[in-house]
């Protein structure tokens, strides 16, 4: 009897244990189901990775054209301390396109030429060179990703070499038009593009090695000069500071003379982002823009005209011509005279006449000082629009 009272025993703990077990396995899954139920009856919140919660263009849905593209400060992670290089090209690289431009809907097998851009609105604003889209008659472009995607010219500018394209499939992200007018001489600038067309997103670092260049040959006015390296299939895309943002569009590149067999390295020009701002707010707005005009045919004072012209000054812009009907005839500016400041601003290394009359719109009144001989003389003109060329 003893052994049989002890097996009984035993069997009866065992069965305790084990209804426990089971018990407990019980409530426990209650109570996830508990949790989980709970956890599905409360909203939940999806954090964006874009940098901007706007929402993105679709295929379907038509993007709003914006009066102006907005001023934004770079993102949080760019000021953070620490930031270097390589973190800021990861966060903005998306943002940079391959342009392709065809000449012949026909014969897109094969782009007649290529460039870069640059994202610069959650509205799929691309911004780009006008010598890139030139006689083009279809336009896509090449996502970071690979992916392709049919452009849409809005407008042009031949004069500053800057044009607009919209993508209405979604973007990857976008990039913020920075303030070339706080740009110093020797500050770290990064370019990034499409060099030969092949290299898409390629990174290449510099300096600002000058600012207010002027190359001639009717290039843009005021350009930022770097010696990041900038190759055919660069053009149209951006340069940046340390933070990310765009202080300038690549345009073109100074090689040497092959006459004198002189070869450069490290001279690359780009449209200061101030005046890209300008430009694509207007080509947005208006499919086209609206220049300010004077009514001259001038070129800034250089040495070779202060030896030709003996003028007793080394800055300004220097009157070849006035144009009849003009603003500055009915003012009275004549053919000789140098332009010294207009609105009180000097004209010279720093802002070029171009560059000046840019912060100003047609029907605005502007007041020149103007040297005439060795005499100052004052102005009052009020700006014409641009005729069409």
């Amino acid at each position: 009897m003893g052994r049989t009272n002890t097996f009984i025993m035993v069997v009866v703990l065992l069965l305790t244990l084990a209804g426990g077990t089971i018990l407990g396995a019980l409530a426990g899954a209650g109570a996830s189901v508990y949790l989980i139920q709970k956890r599905l009856s409360q909203p939940i919140t999806v954090v964006s990775t874009n940098d901007t919660a706007e929402p993105q263009p679709t295929a379907t849905t038509a993007a709003a054209i914006p009066t102006a593209i907005p001023v934004a400060p770079a993102p949080e992670a760019a000021k953070a301390a620490g930031e270097d290089i390589p973190a800021m090209i990861e966060r903005v690289r998306d943002a940079v396109v391959t342009v392709e431009n065809y000449a012949n809907a026909s014969e897109m097998f094969m782009p007649t030429s290529t460039g870069s851009g640059a994202i610069i609105s959650p509205d799929g604003y691309i911004v780009t060179n006008n010598h890139v889209i030139e006689g083009a008659e279809v336009l896509r472009v090449l996502f970071a990703d690979g992916t392709g995607h049919d452009a849409t010219l809005i407008g042009a500018d031949p004069l500053n070499d800057i044009a607009v394209l919209q993508v209405t499939d979604p973007i990857p992200t976008v990039m913020v038009l920075g303030d070339s007018d706080a740009l110093r001489q020797g500050e770290p600038v990064i370019a990034i593009g499409s060099p030969l067309g092949s290299y898409r997103n390629t990174v290449t670092v510099g300096v600002v090695s000058a600012l207010n260049r002027n190359v001639g040959n009717d290039a843009p006015e005021g350009l930022i000069q770097t010696d990041a390296a900038i190759n055919n299939g660069n053009s149209g895309g951006p340069l940046l500071n340390a933070r990310g943002e765009i202080v300038g569009i690549n345009t073109l590149v100074v090689r040497g003379s092959s006459a004198s067999m002189d070869s450069a390295q490290g001279l690359g020009f780009a449209v200061p982002s101030t005046i890209v701002r300008k430009i694509a707010e207007q080509l947005v707005k208006y499919g086209e823009v609206r220049y300010p005009f004077l009514g001259i045919s001038y070129g800034m004072v250089t040495p070779e005209i202060v030896e030709a012209e003996k003028l007793t000054v080394k800055q300004g812009a220097f009157v070849s011509g006035v144009t009849d009907g003009g603003p500055a005839q009915a003012a009275g500016i004549l053919p000789g005279d140098v332009i010294l400041t207009l609105n009180g601003v000097r004209l010279g290394e720093t802002d070029s006449l171009r560059g000046v009359l840019l912060r100003y719109n047609p029907g605005d009144t502007v007041t020149l000082t103007v040297l005439r001989g060795t005499e100052e003389k004052q102005f009052s003109i009020t700006l014409a629009v641009r005729p069409p060329r």
